[in-house]
């Protein structure tokens, strides 16, 4: 049905839209495919056969609308996936999208390019879960290399993520053999450092994706090895752990492979009571516990927190300004600041924007001042703002 696919693709969607067009290029050889970043290149392409493919989160809602007036005006067939559309998809249809795609995207891409449609125009990747092992993460024909996805879903129902609604809950690995062929077609091609996407790095290989399974990892890092990769990085942006993941063998295993000190915590409160409403299934304890493991193995940990809950009280953000000055002195930690946002399909959707008071600018900026902080938190905090604008988006005359 169409012979040209055209994805608009932003810093935030990149690693998505190389999944995508990996994908498609597996099983439809001819397809034309391209990737820009302005709309009027896309105005250059004809509108038969052509179609038009937005992936976006929550606060890029607004600008996605604007040039979609702008194709829908032209003709083009435009459809949409990614966070936004999986939390909102009959939202976007009414906004004037043909098709849209929630959850796993690789195998409906493929059936709407063939021109299998659904009656309802919602592809639905949800309920039909992808195994991750029949379609590449890399795109050799068009020399698209990321870090490999070796694992798909996340197990929690943390209340601000829309990774278990996008990804699904139960945990899906890529094989370590194909995993291993991947790796050698970028050394292949020049890329000699090994990186990783999965929600957390020390789950790979388990049943629950939580469980660590030293010898499954240690296996999958030796063969990683012996392909030619001159340096790996697991645990590490865009591969993070959970605390309740690291356990001494596993970081004795990882230590022979690993290119760096530290490992990326996701910890996100210092407060108990914070942690139990959003719902993350561990203790501040258990984070020190972590903490205490790496660094007995020579590991100092980068730990993510989230700042201005609208719910918190001045007692919680107390107790997460002593848990990091505790950490940063005992564990020589450091710290990853986020600004929470309320995003759709979430339980914490409708709590309001995150809310940074005086003292967080404080803390935050002697924090700063002393080196052992970084983190997008200023920026999110506009963010933030956006994202609860873009969810009030009335359907109207958009279009």
């Amino acid at each position: 049905m169409f012979k040209r696919l055209i994805f608009r693709t932003t810093k935030h969607n990149r690693y998505s839209v190389t999944a995508l067009v990996s994908a498609v290029l597996s099983e439809i050889e001819n397809m034309e495919i391209f990737e820009t970043k302005n709309v009027a290149d896309i105005l250059q392409y004809p509108v038969l056969d052509t179609a038009v493919a937005f992936s976006f989160m929550t606060f890029d809602l607004d600008t996605v609308i604007e040039e979609l007036k702008v194709l829908k005006k032209h003709g083009y067939t435009v459809i949409a996936g990614g966070p936004h559309a999986t939390a909102q998809p009959f939202e976007l249809l009414e906004l004037g999208f043909d098709y849209v795609f929630v959850g796993d995207g690789e195998e409906n891409i493929i059936k709407f390019l063939k021109g299998e449609l659904p009656e309802n125009r919602i592809f639905d990747g949800v309920k039909n879960r992808v195994d991750l092992n029949k379609y590449p993460p890399i795109c050799e024909k068009k020399k698209l290399f990321m870090p490999i996805e070796i694992s798909r879903g996340c197990p929690f129902d943390c209340g601000y993520c829309q990774t278990p609604r996008l990804a699904g809950k139960i945990v899906r690995h890529r094989s370590i053999e194909q995993i291993v062929e991947y790796e050698k077609i970028s050394v292949k091609h020049g890329k000699t450092i090994a990186r990783f996407i999965t929600p957390n790095a020390f789950g790979y290989g388990s049943k629950n994706g939580v469980t660590p399974n030293p010898e499954i990892v240690d296996e999958l890092l030796f063969k990683i090895k012996s392909t030619g990769v001159k340096e790996i990085y697991f645990g590490t942006f865009p591969s993070d752990v959970r605390p309740e993941s690291v356990t001494d063998d596993m970081v004795k295993v990882i230590k022979k492979y690993v290119n760096h000190d530290y490992i990326v915590i996701g910890a996100q409160s210092g407060s108990n009571r914070i942690l139990q409403l959003i719902r993350r299934g561990h203790t501040v304890e258990k984070v020190e516990e972590a903490l205490e493991i790496l660094a007995d193995n020579g590991f100092y940990a980068k730990v993510d927190f989230i700042f201005g809950f609208p719910f918190e009280t001045k007692e919680d953000v107390e107790q997460t300004f002593n848990f990091i000055e505790k950490i940063v002195k005992k564990y020589n930690a450091k710290i990853h600041a986020h600004t929470f946002m309320p995003l759709p399909g979430t339980p914490l959707s409708d709590v309001g924007p995150g809310v940074l008071k005086d003292y967080h600018y404080k803390f935050l900026g002697q924090l700063a001042s002393k080196g052992i902080l970084d983190g997008y938190w200023l920026k999110q905090e506009q963010l933030a703002k956006k994202a609860v604008q873009n969810m009030r988006i009335k359907v109207g005359n958009e279009l």
